[in-house]
């Protein structure tokens, strides 16, 4: 299959255009290369003969109509993904996640592209109190990042009840793995921790995230992507619901280092209590997550240790995440 992957530099993304090679198939990637997309992701493909890179914007029609000529499908990851930018800058979520996702609906349109899958998230159901979430569950977005994924999320069921456009959405809990950008819980707490900074853990600790590694998301695309039928939503969540607490201490324990490296800081504005998914759906179709929770973890933790180049890079000559970690710190000090 030939296929159009959008942000394709980014954490999941990268991983996706990975299985997709090894899987056979030839992969167009148009990413923006904004702050979370790096080409070191995707270092080990670069000279790919199916695989090539075109720099681009999604909300650039012209732009997706060439990148998007002659696939038979397109996988969507591009988005601006970080609930604390989306509190700064709102206006940039709703850029990409709505505009964007709407540019490449029109290009399934015009281009008569056989299937389309739009990568979204568990954060559109909003916080849960008890129970999982099903994917007929109302929307109740709590942050500027998780309302932009929502509607482009309705965009992509609109156009599939108006024009009967073969598109799928695929909706994941907190993903975790190898060449995630540090900003997010897990790559920031092991990156600081390696640097003798601390942990900046928010309110008290017992957010409950469900958390599912890369691989098995990228294996629920794929399946979603080959099987899944048009107009249906599918959970993808990993079955491991865990504090923040609870995370910080498998971290601190697989580096050895003790609970005085945790910062407690102020909560952030609008932050879910928990989030839980159903995913009998997908399963159905034959999906279960493959790797085991802590294993997983403690693997991640040492390809940090082991990346030190990867990350260090970001963290210390990229201008957008030294801006970022400085305006974070002065609005908690």
């Amino acid at each position: 299959m030939k296929m159009l992957v959008c942000g394709g530099a980014g954490f999941i993304g990268s991983n996706f255009v990975r299985r997709a090679l090894a899987a056979g198939h030839e992969v167009i990637n148009l990413d923006k290369l904004t702050y979370a997309g790096n080409p070191d992701n995707l270092r080990a493909v670069e000279d790919h003969p199916r695989y090539r890179f075109l720099h681009g914007d999604i909300c650039d029609r012209e732009t997706v109509l060439r990148a998007a000529d002659g696939v038979e499908a397109i996988v969507n990851f591009a988005a601006e993904t970080h609930v604390d930018r989306s509190i700064v800058d709102p206006e940039a979520f709703l850029r990409t996640d709505v505009l964007g996702t709407y540019t490449l609906l029109e290009a399934v349109r015009a281009l008569g592209i056989s299937r389309m899958v739009q990568v979204s998230t568990d954060e559109v159901y909003g916080s849960v109190s008890e129970g999982s979430c099903t994917e007929d569950a109302p929307y109740a977005p709590s942050s500027p990042y998780a309302a932009a994924k929502a509607a482009g999320d309705l965009q992509v069921l609109a156009y599939f009840r108006t024009y009967a456009l073969p598109v799928m959405i695929t909706r994941g809990s907190n993903t975790y793995g190898p060449h995630q950008y540090p900003e997010k819980l897990i790559p920031l707490f092991i990156t600081n921790a390696l640097e003798g900074e601390p942990l900046p853990l928010y309110g008290d600790g017992l957010n409950v995230r469900d958390w599912l590694h890369v691989d098995d998301h990228c294996a629920g695309i794929e399946l979603v992507l080959a099987h899944g039928e048009p107009g249906q939503v599918y959970n993808i969540g990993g079955g491991n619901e865990r504090t923040n607490l609870e995370i910080t201490r498998i971290i601190l324990d697989e580096l050895g280092l003790g609970e005085g490296c945790i910062r407690w800081v102020a909560d952030r504005p609008g932050h879910d209590r928990r989030y839980s998914l159903d995913c009998s759906r997908l399963r159905a179709m034959g999906w279960q997550p493959q790797v085991d929770f802590e294993t997983g973890l403690r693997e991640t933790v040492r390809w940090y240790h082991d990346n030190d180049w990867w990350w260090k890079k970001i963290k210390h000559e990229s201008e957008a995440f030294v801006a970022w970690k400085r305006r974070w710190y002065e609005e908690r000090a």
